[in-house]
């Protein structure tokens, strides 16, 4: 499937930095030197951009410039990179994908919590009146590194907290989100010291709707996808959030196929 790779973009913006910084090095002094270090420095800054943000910035490029997509199997990438979309005898079917964000983990809870989890879901899962696919995937995780990345992360969410707290008029859920969050970090850090190997999971939902047209189709699915969102985030405390760009066609892509390897499955998530 011919996708726009944030990567590539990013190594591509790189490669012209640092062509760039060669040139304003080997014209220091004059109009072209400092021609190319504004390059240089554009393109650096860039790079960065695309490799932490490119989920965010191809969407908005390709919007602008209304590139789509088109698969060799009929399936569609609109601009906006929010829904893919296929004509299917005439019929216009658009799926948007979602992320789950959970802080928690089943293992931490207590039997009453659990049961109270489990009586949420199944209310949350029949008040929605739309097919709904929940995908998980679950690897354990490579300790190579690992703990250090988990003290960064405490550390960087401790730091929103602390930064959301020192607000004159904190915002509530902002604050009860921060909270889990490090709870999670320093759970997994307690589990890792006491020699229990990581787990990870990945879960998302996929819903599809249909139209008369690829605008009908788009906006009946963003419905479906606002409405799963505000369902299951009440329901189960959790975080969702409807994917774009990359991160969409990801999930589209394991519909397919998964990485094999946990350290595949590392890569493409980071």
């Amino acid at each position: 499937m011919p996708t726009i790779d944030n990567q590539k973009f990013a190594y591509a913006a790189a490669g012209i930095a640092l062509i760039a910084a060669l040139g304003s090095f080997l014209q220091a002094g004059s109009i072209w030197g400092l021609a190319a270090a504004i390059v240089a420095a554009f393109g650096a800054v860039f790079a960065y951009a695309l490799f932490k943000y490119g989920y965010l910035i191809i969407p908005l490029f390709t919007t602008f410039s209304r590139i789509v997509q088109v698969t060799d199997t009929g399936y569609e990438i609109p601009p906006a990179q929010d829904v893919i979309l296929k004509n299917v005898g005439g019929i216009y079917y658009a799926s948007a994908f979602l992320i789950v964000k959970i802080y928690e983990s089943t293992s931490e809870k207590n039997p009453e919590e659990n049961a109270v989890f489990s009586q949420s879901f199944e209310r949350a899962i029949s008040s929605v009146k739309f097919v709904t696919k929940f995908a998980m995937m679950v690897y354990v995780k490579d300790m190579t590194e690992f703990r250090s990345r988990i003290e960064t992360k405490r550390a960087e969410a401790q730091l929103r907290l602390a930064r959301e707290r020192d607000k004159p008029d904190p915002d509530v859920l902002k604050l009860d989100k921060f909270e889990r969050e490090v709870a999670m970090w320093d759970m997994q850090i307690s589990k890792l010291t006491s020699g229990i190997k990581p787990m990870a999971s990945i879960t998302y939902l996929m819903t599809t709707a249909t139209g008369v047209s690829k605008e009908a189709a788009a906006a009946a699915v963003k419905a479906q996808a606002n409405e799963l969102r505000a369902t299951i985030s009440n329901a189960l405390n959790v975080e969702v959030t409807q994917l774009t760009g990359e991160e969409m066609l990801k999930c589209f892509e394991w519909e397919h196929m998964v990485p094999p390897t946990p350290q595949e499955m590392e890569q493409s998530v980071a």
